[in-house]
């Protein structure tokens, strides 16, 4: 089968329109009509990635966090980003990024990552690409927990939840009660104030910044910063996913998972 084949179905399910403007989704490196045998799903495409890949014979990497932010300034391959590449194209893998919109389909990273909490009751946070408020494309999720907890206790059990070796917690008040959390994968400090509008006791994202933090303490917001990292939790979901879809359409691929940990950070 071609490439174009698995890429028009997950369009189906999150649309390339659902994206954040400017985030660079879609086709990163390749061709649509390459052919595709083993499809390799990463959070990440690192060059230890790509050597993954060659290694269990993947032709297609399909990557939640788009390869290419920046355009390159050069081919210079002495840089190890653009070795990468190189070596991308020596082996015909293609690369494919969905991002953001990813992140706003129903039954996406949002919601993996909200029933990994176990929330119930569960809403939209922040409409999508400019959309109206009433459309259920939305980044983040907001819900309710089976069981009221404090702010000290969620925080260990996002510990134990993500398989994290740490975390940061944004708090004044960690005896407070919890019940109602907003959850944003990836760096979603600047909607802070959205969640705090909507009743959240918690909101769960990562990349929190010094004085963003001061601001949430202030405003009253206790937040838990578990890492960007949390978001492979997409891995095993894309994967089964995408095998369901091969299933139906008797696509003769197969579909694996990167099983390389790319968080950059490491607690001492």
């Amino acid at each position: 089968m071609l490439v174009r084949e698995l890429v028009e179905r997950f369009e189906q399910f999150a649309p390339k329109t659902w994206a954040e403007p400017g985030d660079p989704v879609g086709l990163q490196l390749g061709s649509l009509d390459a052919e595709v045998h083993k499809v390799m799903v990463t959070l990440d495409v690192r060059p230890e990635v790509v050597d993954e890949a060659i290694a269990v014979g993947a032709d297609f990497i399909f990557a939640h966090h788009p390869m290419m932010f920046h355009p390159a300034k050069n081919l210079d391959l002495a840089v190890p980003q653009n070795q990468m590449y190189a070596t991308l194209l020596q082996h015909h893998i293609t690369v494919y990024g969905a991002h953001t919109n990813l992140d706003s389909a129903p039954g996406g990273m949002n919601d993996w990552l909200a029933a990994a909490l176990n929330l119930q009751d569960v809403e939209g946070l922040v409409p999508s690409n400019g959309v109206t408020a009433t459309s259920a494309i939305t980044m983040g999720r907001i819900g309710n927990l089976p069981t009221p907890t404090t702010v000290r206790q969620f925080a260990v059990d996002c510990k134990r939840i993500f398989n994290v070796k740490g975390l940061r917690l944004v708090s004044h008040t960690p005896d407070a009660p919890v019940k109602r959390v907003a959850v944003l994968g990836g760096s979603g400090g600047p909607f802070y104030q959205t969640a705090l509008a909507k009743g959240a006791d918690v909101y769960v994202t990562g990349d929190i910044s010094y004085h963003p933090g001061h601001d949430m303490i202030a405003a009253g917001l206790n937040v838990v910063d578990p890492g960007h990292h949390i978001e492979s939790i997409c891995k095993p979901h894309l994967q089964a996913l995408f095998t369901q879809w091969a299933a139906e359409n008797q696509w003769p691929i197969t579909v694996v998972a990167s099983q390389l940990n790319t968080d950059p950070f490491t607690f001492i």
